[in-house]
């Protein structure tokens, strides 16, 4: 009944346009999301539900009633890193991979997160691995080499946004006074778990990072496999993260949110078939929650979700047999991932056997597909550039680019 609510509501909007500007809009990225990616998922839940292995299972994003596709090459190479790519969906603009937020002629580029912001938005800003990773960095941040982390964090401060959310810094400390320093004396609280998140959620800005182990910064949220495994009452998800993060922005003008699904590409990287499964589900839940904020807010809410660019190249083969997935994650009903981390099959056998082909262990230079709902999304069909969405998102908020 929700799908066809949101399919309803979606044709309305489409078919008279949409009069207002988008107030709210959520960018999702999954990091190495390709269309293999979504298919292969898609397979996965399609058996789950079907209980065979053919058919397209249901994720968050599956009934956007707009699709499209965007090339990701950058201003150097053919196939982009998620630095280049990610400054393209931020900037509008191409540069060399290994960079942020600068130009090839080494000119400063101005993020939508920024113009957004100035225009009296608030912007949130979250990711599953560290915060200073390449993808969120692009939205934040600016570095001539993704790598330069205490440069890119210290950025954080600077940056004024309401909210930031995900993975620890990567390295606070390689210079005084450290990023947390930085943060706290520019007005942010930093909440380490929900209980000082609750404390603390009456700050103007906030930093929110998983709750420490045995006092240990967590720079990438565990995975969704992980989370199962451990039952630990402490992990948080994308999901919980983008939930505070709309209480915490919502009201207002309205807010811009950037959500990564950072670890689909770590899997892809990996060729691990439940990886890739189960981080895309993660962002799809994820997204879930961005959806039950547009049925309250149709008219003004904008929900785009796209990838910085494709890893791996995953696809199901002839005699595709996810149920293999299943076997191995969730034997006796029981999700786990005991039989698969501890070498009774290895990845590349489960590929074999479930009959998943992959093309590379790395990136790849294939289009990426763009999924769009709500206020302004008619602007996403079609084939597209990635620097095409960040000003497509600008103008279906009224914000000059």
């Amino acid at each position: 009944m929700k799908r066809i609510v949101t399919l309803l509501l979606a044709v309305m909007l489409l078919a008279t346009g949409c009069r207002q500007k988008a107030k709210y809009v959520f960018l999702f990225i999954g990091d190495g999301m390709g269309f293999g990616a979504v298919s292969v998922t898609e397979a996965y839940l399609a058996q789950g539900e079907a209980g065979v292995a053919q058919g397209m299972g249901q994720l968050a994003f599956s009934d956007f009633p707009v699709m499209g596709a965007a090339a990701t090459f950058s201003a150097n190479a053919q196939v982009t890193d998620s630095a280049a790519g990610g400054s393209a969906l931020s900037t509008g603009e191409k540069v060399n991979n290994d960079s942020i937020c600068i130009g090839p002629e080494g000119d400063t580029l101005v993020g939508i997160a920024y113009k957004i912001h100035d225009a009296g938005y608030k912007v949130g800003i979250t990711a599953t691995v560290c915060i200073d990773h390449a993808t969120p960095a692009s939205f934040y941040g600016r570095s001539l080499h993704r790598g330069y982390y205490y440069e890119i964090g210290s950025r954080l401060a600077d940056s004024g946004f309401e909210y930031f959310a995900g993975g620890d810094f990567n390295r606070p400390y390689e210079n005084e006074p450290s990023c947390y320093a930085k943060a706290e004396a520019a007005g942010y609280a930093i909440a380490y778990g929900r209980d000082d998140f609750e404390a603390k959620k009456g700050s103007e800005k906030i930093v929110f990072f998983q709750k420490r182990d045995s006092s240990h910064a967590m720079t990438q949220l565990p995975t969704r496999l992980e989370r199962i495994a451990r039952d630990n009452p402490d992990d948080i998800s994308l999901k919980e993260m983008v939930e505070r993060g709309i209480g915490h922005l919502e009201g207002g003008k309205g807010f811009f949110m950037m959500a990564e699904g950072s670890m689909i590409d770590f899997a892809a990287h990996s060729n691990d078939v439940p990886g890739l499964i189960f981080e895309t589900i993660d962002m799809s839940d994820a997204i879930e929650v961005a959806k039950e904020f547009y049925r309250k807010h149709p008219r003004n809410t904008l929900i785009v979700v796209t990838a910085d660019h494709e890893t791996g190249g995953p696809a199901c083969n002839k005699h595709c047999d996810l149920a293999k997935v299943k076997e191995v994650c969730a034997p006796e009903g029981e999700s786990t991932v005991d039989n698969y981390m501890d070498g009774h099959m290895s990845r590349e056998e489960l590929s074999q056997a479930a009959h998943i082909g992959w093309t590379a262990g790395n990136h790849t230079g294939d289009r990426v597909p763009v999924y769009a709902i709500g206020c302004g999304s008619e602007k996403f069909a079609g084939e597209m550039d990635n620097t095409d969405i960040p000003r497509k998102i600008c103008e279906a908020m009224g914000i000059e680019f």
